[in-house]
């Protein structure tokens, strides 16, 4: 069986906060976040907006796209790492304002890389016939972890949510590797301290990224048989412009055949790559039986990679 993706779908929150909105807050300039990261703007949600409400509205653009209808959903993924509350889950809120009487849910832990992760899952429960249709969101709301008085990481972050719908497509088309990984030594790089805020520590996380995303990328390439070059889009985790180029220059591959929203939505942590898939479907980037190679890394340490042939 062809498990690939069917839709996608993703949801902004209107409100733009500019960098020069947080040199007014914080130490820094809009020239140095720029030079520093890619990132211009992010988008940040309000009071009455939590990560359930994202999920949502990204989930029904993505149902609407892969032409699959609520009812005929059996399982609901959410990678999210600022879920609504500890539990109910933020999968059991989507599972029930979306309609998905049938569905199972569960929420997945994996930080940027969660997407990556819920792919892998998805696709496990559709090849043996369990399920036939998986919901999978990456939605995370980080204005609500965020310390707006560090200026290392407040620059960084914003909120969004991406899906995809993952069901059976046609012969040669779909999900082609995957390659999964975690390293929990490097956890105290990146976590969430007592305070509930985000703590990076981000020489490291660098130096972990820059080396890992580039090499997960050529390893799916090669387990699903083909060469760099045959590689025909790159939608890596948003988090950095100076990571993201290390792993297209490493594949080879030219600069409009990556997948860029940095510098309009900062980093959207498990909403980063669903948010780029999502938009780089729907400006015609990624066209039917293009060679595409998803990856992440995150919090955990953990990372991911998909190689997949596009199209239903």
């Amino acid at each position: 069986m062809n498990v690939g993706v069917m839709g996608t779908g993703h949801y902004l929150p209107e409100q733009i906060v500019t960098n020069k909105d947080l040199e007014k807050i914080v130490d820094t300039t809009d020239e140095w976040i720029r030079t520093r990261t890619g990132i211009e703007e992010r988008r940040i949600a309000g009071d009455d907006i939590d990560t359930s409400d994202m999920a949502f509205y990204a989930a029904q653009n993505a149902l609407k796209e892969a032409g699959v209808e609520a009812k005929d959903i059996d399982l609901i993924l959410v990678a999210t790492v600022t879920p609504d509350t500890p539990f109910p889950s933020v999968s059991a809120m989507l599972q029930h304002r979306l309609g998905a009487e049938h569905a199972a849910g569960m929420d997945l832990g994996a930080a940027c890389a969660g997407f990556i992760y819920g792919i892998a899952t998805a696709k496990q429960f559709i090849a043996t016939g369990m399920y036939k249709h998986v919901l999978v969101v990456g939605a995370d709301k980080l204005s609500k972890i965020t310390d707006w008085s560090d200026r290392n990481t407040c620059v960084l972050l914003g909120d969004g949510a991406g899906a995809a719908v993952i069901g059976e497509v046609s012969e040669g088309k779909g999900i082609l590797s995957l390659e999964l990984g975690s390293k929990g030594s490097g956890g105290d790089y990146l976590y969430q301290d007592k305070k509930g805020h985000l703590i990076m520590n981000g020489r490291e996380v660098f130096k972990f990224a820059v080396r890992q995303m580039p090499e997960s990328s050529v390893n799916v390439v090669e387990k699903a048989g083909f060469k760099k070059e045959d590689v025909d889009y790159l939608v890596p985790h948003q988090a950095n412009i100076r990571i993201m180029e290390a792993a297209r220059e490493r594949l080879g591959i030219a600069e409009d055949k990556m997948a860029r929203t940095i510098s309009k939505y900062g980093n959207n942590s498990a909403a980063s790559v669903p948010i780029a898939l999502s938009e780089s479907v729907k400006n015609g980037n990624i066209k039917d039986n293009d060679l595409i190679v998803l990856v992440g890394f995150g919090g955990g340490l953990t990372w991911g990679s998909v190689a997949l042939r596009w199209g239903r």
